[in-house]
């Protein structure tokens, strides 16, 4: 069935058109003209959507209010402390990080930076080791923190008290994971990921981008950021002449012909290239069509929609393994933006001249930013200014990331440039509205080239993906699963360890590097890998189930306790879920939580090594710290995209 024409094809933007006024992030004193240039901008702090609001100035948590994030709630205590060691240095914001055990939980690292600047002035100090004490000696009292230290030239080092450690990880047990959630300074962002091109195969560089972009998304949404999850396919250009034409050619009662007639998409437009290629009559034919396309003839819309549709249909088979949900807005959605956003840039002064084309030029480039190519057609920079100014202006983004590889990285930073210069986006990198791009390395087989099937054609991800369920399935299998476990078990495990085992794989690395794509070793059980993780969270879930005892109720009635030392070091890892996902958002590195959820299952185990459970008479204190590893473990997982196994 044709998916509706008015969801597919935008109605032309209504009048007036591009109102500078419109922009939700900025606030002008001048009259209402086409987008103000850059130097007539004026960022206030009093605007609404926080345009000079910077990512270290959220605001702090009082001391009854602590949600999760310890050294947020460490920062305002030493935020206080810094302003009676030196109240006329206002702007010093702390430095808190957390250290190793040898010296404390948590260092504060502010002395030498500060001596640097009260240096020379009337002070009683005499070098950063007494500025450090005076810091010590100015934190406000505390129940978090147990003993405080100076080491060196004046690091605070602080160790946190172990009643306090196990009363905030009881009072996560009770009101839910989602009270650790990071409090970012920002309400909405656009994530754009995936992007495919209509009539072409998802190959592993889509992938990358959906693993990667998932997981973004998702942490920002544990964060209470509102995320448009947005999928950017290609679905306009000049190519879909050739693949009407062929359409029509082929199947002359077109619609009627369904995905099973078409049959394979990426042979039909294979053969629809052949053709373009080596028939002159048919290539005249394709490039008329691209006229009638654009023009809006009924036939020929309907005949793309039906395109896009069997495209569609094979793209969502990918999303639901992977069971990802994007919302498609194509280079079509943004098309009829084009024109006005060009006109408003050439009124500005922005667009000139060069060689035939209409170009913006940039700071820090030999080359400009070509928006209206010789013959008058526009380009993937005119489609992304457009959506760039559409997700400003009317999505009201605040912050706006690009999922895609790294031979894109130019590309975007041409483009944020000229928005720069348009006075759509602030100069000062720090501050909303912002953009982002996030780019990754290639996919790699194990000869070290791009990794492709033995007739050097791209994998399809449909069957790189069913590929890993099924092995997945067979080792359960051997391993006499199939005996103890219904079929739905079986398939549901299965699907949860191969699909899980491909995302950790790739999330696990630094996305700007290469990685190697290897089954064997992504589904190893043994090592840092999604099926060893997979299974410690099994078995967690194991111990608890054995104990016979209620968990809901030991979260009610029991007391956590952390009085062994293993016991105290994983608490302290669990409480640092917060600042790591925090992290892992503002930086945009999933490998930060990866390298968190590995650290925590090495943590367990050595204390599950040292520490008795079931039996001892510690049994509640520790089944209590056993489901918080899991209920964390569990949120990793879900921000990784990955779902969990309970037994194994």
């Amino acid at each position: 069935m044709l998916a509706p024409l008015n969801l597919l094809i935008p109605p032309a933007p209504r009048l007036p058109f591009l109102s500078f006024n419109r922009l939700p992030h900025f606030r002008c004193a001048c009259s209402p003209s086409i987008f103000a240039s850059a130097d007539s901008l004026k960022l206030t702090s009093s605007s609404p959507a926080l345009a000079t609001r910077m990512q270290s100035g959220s605001p702090m948590v009082t001391e009854e209010e602590f949600t999760g994030n310890v050294k947020e709630r460490l920062a305002k205590l030493f935020e206080s402390s810094l302003k009676l060691t030196a109240p006329d240095e206002p702007d010093v914001e702390p430095l808190v990080a957390a250290c190793t055990a040898k010296f404390g939980d948590y260092q504060c690292n502010n002395a030498m930076s500060l001596w640097s600047k009260i240096k020379g002035k009337r002070t009683q100090f005499r070098g950063p080791p007494a500025v450090g004490e005076a810091i010590k000696n100015n934190l406000p009292p505390s129940e978090m923190i147990e003993s405080c230290s100076i080491a060196g030239p004046g690091f605070v080092n602080v160790v946190l008290s172990k009643n306090w450690m196990a009363k905030s990880i009881q009072k996560m047990l009770i009101d839910g994971i989602d009270s650790w959630a990071p409090k970012l300074s920002f309400k909405r962002a656009v994530v754009d990921f995936s992007s495919p091109n209509i009539a072409k195969e998802m190959h592993v560089g889509h992938l990358r981008s959906t693993i990667i972009g998932d997981s973004l998304a998702r942490m920002l949404e544990f964060s209470k950021v509102e995320v448009l999850r947005r999928n950017h396919v290609g679905d306009w250009g000049t190519q879909f002449g050739m693949l009407i034409e062929f359409l029509f050619e082929k199947f002359p009662n077109y619609e009627d012909v369904n995905e099973k007639a078409i049959g394979d998409l990426q042979a039909f437009y294979k053969e629809s290239k052949l053709r373009f290629d080596a028939d002159p009559d048919f290539k005249e034919r394709a490039q008329r069509a691209v006229v009638r396309l654009q023009g809006g003839e009924d036939r020929y819309r309907r005949a793309w929609a039906q395109i896009c549709e069997i495209s569609r249909n094979e793209f969502q088979r990918v999303y639901q393994r992977l069971g990802v949900h994007l919302e498609e807005m194509g280079e079509s959605f943004y098309n009829p933006y084009i024109p006005g956003v060009v006109k408003a840039l050439t009124e500005q002064g922005l667009v000139e001249e060069s060689q035939g084309c209409q170009v913006i030029f940039v700071d820090g480039f030999n080359i400009p930013l070509i928006v209206v190519k010789s013959d008058g057609g526009y380009n993937y920079a005119s489609t992304d200014m457009a959506a760039l100014w559409y997700r400003l202006n009317e999505e009201r983004a605040e912050w706006i990331i690009y999922v895609t590889d790294v031979g894109q990285q130019q590309h975007f930073a041409m483009v944020f440039k000229a928005a720069q210069r348009a006075g759509w986006l602030p100069n000062v990198d720090r501050s909303y509205p912002k953009t982002s791009h996030v780019g990754f390395g290639l996919v790699l087989g194990d000869d070290g080239k791009r990794f492709r099937t033995r007739s050097s054609e791209v994998v399809r991800l449909v069957d790189l993906l069913d590929e890993a369920k099924a092995r997945s399935k067979k080792e359960l299998i051997d391993r006499g699963k199939g005996q103890e476990w219904t079929e739905e078990e079986i398939e549901q495990t299965a699907e949860a360890v191969g699909y899980g085992a491909v995302k950790y794989a790739d999330l696990k690395n630094n996305r700007l590097t290469n990685y190697t794509f290897n089954y064997d070793q992504m589904l190893n059980d043994k090592g840092n890998t999604a099926v060893y993780l997979l299974y410690a969270h099994a078995r967690i879930c194991s111990i608890i189930r054995k104990s016979g005892k209620d968990i809901e109720e030991l979260k009610k009635t029991g007391t956590l306790v952390l009085g062994h030392v293993d016991e105290r070091v994983l608490g302290l890892h669990l409480l640092q879920f917060a600042e790591v996902v925090e992290e892992a958002c503002l930086n945009l590195l999933p490998n930060v939580l990866c390298e968190y959820l590995y650290n925590l299952s090495e943590k367990f185990s050595t204390f599950y090594q040292q520490c008795k459970v079931v039996g001892s008479e510690e049994e509640t204190s520790r089944l209590l710290l056993c489901e918080a590893t899991a209920v964390v473990m569990r949120k990793c997982f879900y921000l990784l995209g990955i779902t969990p196994i309970y037994k194994i």
